[in-house]
């Protein structure tokens, strides 16, 4: 079967009365239009790792530097277990939007806004419950803005052009969380200018898509009446009628597990066991070599498996090659072995995030509720956040260390590509 001849139904919408928003796309986007797209990512990218990879590790030392690891934990996963609900619930409301802006534009500006209001009032926090606080708020805004930004790529992209718009995107992913590692850098220790220089970044990004969106308003009527328990229950999505979606969002999970294991303590394991001596600039270097592997990958693989009319292929490749990477850390826990794992995940997770995204794209179960299936697919980068920190915090307190951490990644990341062969509906 032709992963281009699956148009996702349209959930009882009538036949020739189908509006604007809710078509399939057929005409490829411009290329301003993708470079607000990317734009968007690079900013919400850099407002969650720039904090999660720098700030927030450096915020938890300053407030008590012996419980670094259960606070940098804590932290980040509460803020993962409120962007769980956030993501499928704002992709949702957006679903049912009316404006005469569109369906996703106000989403991604009231989004971006709270999110930017929280990273600065965090950056003053100095007790672990604001930091708490104001991350949960920080994820609430980009999760707004997220899940909008990502129904729109199903919304307007066609499928000839998903994969390398999802390499682009991809780009715009990587370059976010290079500019957060730019800022740890460049702020040398000073976690309160790394926030604003986050929020500056997020505010400013969204810019561009909002002027140029390009977004179909959603007719008054078109989204039906609305009832609360018919809203709740839709983000049920059976596994067993909607298999390949099932199956993909498993996928999804089990490889964002193993990549958040392997980076989610990279600052400690830079100062604690590789012994950097200045661990802030050594993460802006792995992650810098992450981000090229990423966008040379993203942008070659995302075109290539559109020429094709493949995707399994490559995400079961890459996401072999991102459990390397894991594999690498383990056994060679020094800089060179640290460069090496950085440059072989960068490869694994260009390719990845490309193709994979364009896969995802294929397998919603309806055109009429992109945004909330897209949210549900985004639980499967969300809840990793919440796992990951809890796995990582007993493999290096109680497991054994950080080769038992990088292990576990690996391990999980080769399950994620064991999966992909169960997708049925797409090559």
């Amino acid at each position: 079967m032709s992963p281009f001849n699956t148009p996702a139904p349209l959930d009882g919408t009538p036949a020739g009365k189908v509006p604007a928003a809710l078509a399939e796309p057929v005409q490829k986007v411009s290329a301003r239009w993708v470079t607000g797209l990317v734009l968007v990512n690079v900013g919400i990218n850099a407002a969650f790792f720039g904090p999660i990879n720098v700030f927030i590790g450096q915020q938890a030392i300053s407030i008590d530097a012996p419980s670094k690891e259960a606070i940098l934990s804590l932290v980040t996963a509460c803020g993962a277990a409120v962007s769980l609900v956030a993501n499928p619930l704002f992709g949702a409301l957006s679903d049912r939007t009316t404006s005469r802006f569109g369906r996703r534009a106000p989403w991604v500006l009231a989004g971006a806004v709270l999110a930017t209001a929280a990273l600065l009032a965090m950056s003053f926090s100095a007790a672990v419950s604001l930091m708490v606080l104001f991350w949960c708020l920080v994820q609430l805004g980009a999760n707004a803005a997220y899940a909008a930004i990502t129904a729109a790529v199903p919304d307007r992209v066609p499928l000839i052009q998903r994969g390398g718009v999802g390499g682009l995107a991809a780009m715009g992913q990587t370059l976010g969380i290079l500019a957060g590692a730019v800022f740890g850098a460049v702020v040398s220790g000073n976690f309160l200018v790394g926030y604003w220089l986050c929020a500056g970044a997020l505010l400013l990004s969204v810019l561009p898509y909002l002027f140029h969106r390009d977004d179909p308003p959603l007719p008054a009527g078109a989204a039906g009446r609305f009832r609360m328990g018919r809203f709740l229950r839709g983000f049920w999505i059976s596994p067993r009628r909607h298999q390949d979606f099932a199956w993909a969002w498993l996928t999804r999970f089990l490889v964002n597990v193993g990549n958040q294991l392997t980076i989610v303590y990279l600052l400690f394991f830079l100062r604690d066991v590789i012994g950097h001596e200045d661990p802030a600039t050594g993460v802006l270097v792995l992650t810098g070599i992450y981000a090229v592997m990423v966008m040379i990958t993203a942008v070659l693989a995302g075109p290539w498996s559109d020429r094709v009319g493949r995707r399994k292929p490559f995400v079961i490749g890459s996401s072999a090659t991102i459990a390397m990477a894991g594999a690498i850390m383990a056994f060679f826990p020094v800089w060179p072995g640290a460069l090496a794992g950085a440059a072989v995940l960068g490869i694994g997770f260009g390719a990845y995030l490309a193709v994979d995204f364009a896969l995802l794209t294929q397998v919603l179960p309806f055109a009429a509720s992109r945004g909330k299936d897209m949210g549900v697919i985004n639980v499967a980068n969300s809840l990793p956040q919440v796992v990951a920190p809890a796995l990582a915090l007993l493999a290096v307190t109680y497991g054994g260390g950080y080769r038992t951490l990088f292990l576990t990644a690996a391990a999980i990341g080769l399950l994620g590509a064991v999966f992909v062969v169960k997708i049925k509906g797409v090559d």
